[in-house]
């Protein structure tokens, strides 16, 4: 059995946070997330395969492909915050997606909760959507 093998028999797998039985936020095979953190370079790994993922559920949309590369990362950047499920709920949003109406996306972005909800991002995303320029 390998060390790595052994811990993994020792400590277990855990996919989700959850409190070791010191009460410390564990993930993984034991990785004490409140002592130990994670690297720049996890944080990286972790922020690709998200990227990955939500590249994905946006390909889902058959527009989504047909947007430039600054309209394609609003998308993906809301998909990203939101989750797919909830950024299905921008009907408006995606019809004017879906007819090349970039001025009324971003009218329906600003109508939203969302837009209050996220800060700096909100004009920031609306603006690059009007314009098609980041």
């Amino acid at each position: 059995m390998t060390f790595k093998e052994l811990l993994v028999k020792h400590e277990g797998l855990r996919l989700k946070p959850y409190r070791c039985t010191a009460g410390k936020l564990t993930i993984g095979v034991g990785r004490n997330l409140e002592d130990r953190g994670i690297s720049n370079d996890e944080a990286m790994l972790l922020l690709d395969n998200d990227i990955e993922q939500t590249l994905r559920e946006c390909r889902t949309f058959p527009w989504f492909e047909q947007l430039d590369n600054v309209r394609q990362a609003v998308v993906a950047s809301m998909v990203f915050n939101l989750g797919l499920s909830k950024f299905q709920k921008f009907k408006k949003t995606i019809a004017a997606l879906e007819a090349g109406d970039y001025a009324e996306a971003a009218r329906e972005m600003v109508l939203s909760d969302w837009f209050t909800q996220v800060g700096k991002r909100g004009p920031e995303l609306m603006e690059m959507m009007r314009t098609g320029r980041g």
